[in-house]
């Protein structure tokens, strides 16, 4: 005998958390991709990515295999998620929430076709949509026109609210315990991942404590040392510090789906010549940086300036990436505005309320003197008339040369 099983269901478990944002950032934001649906004549979105899905309704998920989307029209925003999540994400979207189920394979797009009955153009995330997704989307829809919405949408995210400044304000402060917690838990003969998850936890009670109806989840640190700093993103180890190593902090918290970050060079007890020199180098480039984020300045201009420095020092072949990014939805998995990233090939002009960092870095190979990688990294929020700087956690030798007694 064969069942026949519910392939949507609405699951309205509990009642709807507290939302990250008020009722009118989030209005902003619906009113905003709705302004692009309308320039663009398209009849409704499809989002897909984390980064999408969690700025337009906050709902942040979890994939395990599986596919999201937050459908939007222009009187309605529905989640549509799998019956794994229970009621949680109805609970955290704002907006509706449809449920597919694990019974039949091609579900998740039933549960679209349900939503958009006679959508003609379509607007999807081109740099998300996989060729299978999107073939699959095609098959759904046979009659539509499929546009992107991903370009314009980044663009929208790009220039902050007020409200998103003071989400990203608070966790650059929190970003500064977890470094100060690193710099308390190392020592020689610690190990990485020790270190880093004393910094972990202090960020993640401190998130608890100032947004206790947050969800908590994907906050880390990577502490690297020696060898292991020569990558910006190289994973922790169970290394053991060593007397007179160039170490790495990087503190990042997650505050619903908000990625800040702490990145400070440090040395165990000790820094030698060439390191020294190295180092100083790197913090000349910092500080030149830091005076050039300001209104009316375009990306591509600062990442030329900043390579006239290191060239003098005839360091510019030991840059490893761009001088600095944008801040908002994303994290080491997902997300990125692309738009403003400061690079050679960006000709994004800054503007108030976008928030950027500085974090130049170089490598030296080992083997040489002063080998290891050398980076320092601030947010700062762009204001009518410069820049405010929000990461506080000292910078330099004076500083961060770690001596336990």
């Amino acid at each position: 005998m064969t069942l026949e099983m519910e392939r949507l269901k609405h699951i309205r478990n509990g009642r709807p958390a507290r939302r990250t944002f008020s009722d009118a950032e989030v209005a902003r934001r619906q009113d905003g991709l709705r302004r692009i649906l309308g320039e663009l004549d398209l009849h409704a979105a499809i989002l897909t990515s984390y980064h999408n899905i969690a700025y337009y309704s906050d709902f942040l998920y979890t994939r395990f295999g599986r596919r999201y989307a937050l459908v939007v029209t222009a009187d309605s925003v529905t989640s549509v998620s799998a019956n794994i999540d229970g009621g949680q994400p109805w609970r955290r979207t704002a907006g509706d929430n449809m449920v597919y189920t694990d019974w039949r394979r091609d579900n998740f797009f039933y549960a679209l076709q349900t939503l958009l009955p006679n959508a003609g153009r379509i607007g999807i995330e081109t740099d998300h949509v996989d060729l299978e997704t999107r073939q699959l989307l095609g098959d759904a829809f046979e009659d539509a026109v499929f546009l992107d919405v991903a370009a314009p949408a980044m663009r929208q995210r790009m220039v902050k609210s007020a409200e998103e400044i003071a989400l990203i304000t608070e966790g650059a402060r929190i970003a500064d315990l977890g470094g100060a917690a690193c710099v308390e838990a190392l020592g020689v003969g610690v190990t990485e991942h020790e270190v880093a998850l004393h910094a972990t936890g202090a960020m993640v009670r401190e998130i608890a404590r100032s947004f206790p109806d947050a969800e908590l989840m994907d906050s880390w640190t990577w502490f690297q040392s020696g060898l292991n700093t020569d990558g910006a993103h190289n994973p922790v180890t169970s290394r053991r510090i060593e007397r007179g190593d160039i170490l790495s902090l990087n503190c990042f918290p997650m505050i619903a789906g908000y990625y800040t970050a702490l990145e400070r060079t440090l040395f165990a007890e000790e820094v030698s010549d060439a390191h020294l020199r190295y180092w100083e180098i790197n913090l000349e480039v910092y500080r030149a940086g830091l005076e050039l984020i300001r209104p009316g300045a375009r990306c591509r201009d600062i990442a030329h300036a900043l390579n006239e420095i290191y060239a003098g020092h005839s360091v510019l072949d030991r840059r490893t990436f761009g001088y600095g990014h944008s801040f908002g939805v994303l994290c080491h998995y997902y997300g990125r505005e692309a738009g403003l990233e400061l690079r050679e090939d960006v000709d994004t002009v800054l503007e108030p309320d976008m928030v950027v960092s500085m974090e130049p870095m170089i490598m030296i190979p080992q083997g040489e003197p002063g080998a290891g990688g050398y980076r320092e990294h601030d947010i700062l929020v762009v204001t009518a008339d410069g820049a405010r700087n929000i990461t506080g956690f000292p910078v330099g030798p004076d500083a961060n040369v770690v001596r336990k007694d």
